[in-house]
């Protein structure tokens, strides 16, 4: 009996092709916008708008934002979670609509470029515009959360349950690699600034901006090759907008297990986001490391990313996401309270910091995005995953706000970095406890051998 073809191509081949095709295209939007999140918001911005910030401040060193007195040195933290409570409104509406019209793409492009805009607009914080800075910091933080909600959401729809962990690995390692890559030049730029004849405020400037117009770039990428799919429910089965978000959030109490991983997530990856936008605060404020320094060591944290994703990948194949995660987050307790006790002005003790992070920075956030595509019903993958976007950047301002508390209260970043340990203990035990397996079943996917 023969095989039907289309073309002289077997069916089965032709859409093997075409979901290989989405894949590599949808990878590139992490190559896109992953470049914002390492060279803005770990390395630059959080140091150069607290300088800014010191150069507004009053003889006590604060500031008045709104008439509200805030130390210079909590703005950026402060402001890091004014944006998450941005998005914390924005993004179920955005996840809402994608599943109701099924329209991801113009979604994810209004995304995508409102915050590049905003960040190639970082070319202008300069002098004692720190309210600039914070301005265009919550409107780019914002929109680099509403476009993850849908980028994210690809990932049921492109990749079968066996292909997940390598795809959403993959993704990772993509935005790491360009992550590197990008701020290899950076540091060119900034260590060699005198011989391109701008000051060092300038060069920071000009890469600040360099990283959304390499955001805007690149995603056009994914918006070429990704496709738009007809949503699996009748329009009229949902309320629009909010009330859907609502609607969905209380239909996710028929889904407990669900809820449970996302509980667990919403506590340990709280603990990873502020360590990624504190990092160099507390590498220049504390331990008195110079910016060249700080660029090396997130140079490195990206490089090993890339490693340790698809490391960790693999681990998963052997062992299950869910205890390869686990295993993860033992290193980010060991690393992070390690880090307590760096001593002062040590580059080569913070680069082994920078080493243990990198190991598992990027499998940590690629198999908790893998794992969580399975626990979610079809049909419901915006919403779903703007539930997942609140715990992975939406939820995440209790970290930042605890850090700023700490330094406002003490005066120490030490102490404020310290805290950060028993995000990662809680999120082990929560984790622990979940029956993974039985999530799967209830949400009425198959089980892979491995999870």
């Amino acid at each position: 009996m023969g095989t039907d073809t289309v073309g002289g191509v077997a069916p089965e081949a032709t859409a093997r092709a075409e979901r290989r095709r989405e894949q590599r295209g949808w990878y590139f939007y992490d190559w896109a916008c992953s470049v914002y999140s390492t060279s803005v918001l770990t390395v630059f911005l959080g140091p150069y708008l607290t300088s800014v910030a010191k150069a507004a401040a009053d003889e006590d060193g604060f500031v008045h934002p709104l008439g509200v007195p805030v130390r210079a040195g909590s703005f950026f933290a402060y402001t890091v979670s004014l944006s998450v409570i941005v998005a914390i409104v924005v993004m179920p509406l955005a996840g809402a609509a994608a599943d109701r019209t099924g329209r991801k793409k113009p979604l994810l492009a209004t995304a995508a470029y409102i915050g590049a805009a905003a960040t190639a607009g970082m070319f202008f914080l300069d002098g004692e515009r720190y309210l600039l800075g914070g301005a265009l910091l919550v409107v780019a933080n914002a929109a680099l959360a509403v476009s993850m909600v849908l980028y994210n959401s690809y990932l049921p729809q492109i990749a079968p349950p066996e292909e997940r962990d390598a795809v959403s690995s993959r993704g990772w390692a993509f935005g790491y690699a360009a992550g590197a890559l990008v701020l290899m030049a950076n540091l060119w730029l900034y260590t060699s600034h005198d011989t391109f004849g701008v000051s060092e405020s300038t060069a920071v400037r000009l890469c600040l901006a360099s990283a959304g117009v390499w955001w805007g770039a690149f995603t056009l990428v994914p918006l070429r090759r990704l496709r738009d799919r007809r949503p699996t429910r009748a329009p009229g089965a949902t309320a629009p907008g909010l009330r859907q978000f609502v609607a969905t959030m209380k239909g996710m109490r028929r889904y407990p297990l669900t809820l449970s991983f996302l509980l667990a997530y919403l506590v340990y990856n709280d603990g990873v986001q502020t360590v990624i936008s504190q990092a160099s605060v507390y590498g220049s404020e504390e331990l008195g490391l110079g910016q060249s320094t700080l660029i090396v060591a997130v140079l490195l944290v990206q490089v090993l990313a890339v490693a340790g994703a698809l490391a960790m990948g693999r681990l998963a194949r052997a062992f299950g996401s869910r205890r390869t995660i686990l295993g993860s987050l033992v290193a980010w307790t060991v690393t992070i309270g390690a880090g307590y006790f760096l001593p002062k002005g040590s580059a080569p003790w913070f680069f082994t910091l920078a080493v243990g992070i990198g190991l598992v920075l990027g499998g940590t956030q690629a198999l908790s995005r893998s794992l969580f595509s399975h626990l979610v019903p079809a049909g419901k993958e915006a919403e779903y995953f703007s539930a997942y976007e609140m715990s992975d950047r939406g939820m995440s301002w209790l970290g930042p706000l605890v850090f700023g508390l700490a330094y406002q209260l003490t005066g120490s970043y030490r102490d404020a970095i310290v805290s950060l340990v028993v995000f990662f203990v809680l999120g082990f035990v929560l984790l622990a406890r979940v029956p993974v397996r039985q999530a799967v079943r209830d949400a009425g996917n198959p089980v892979p051998a491995r999870i």
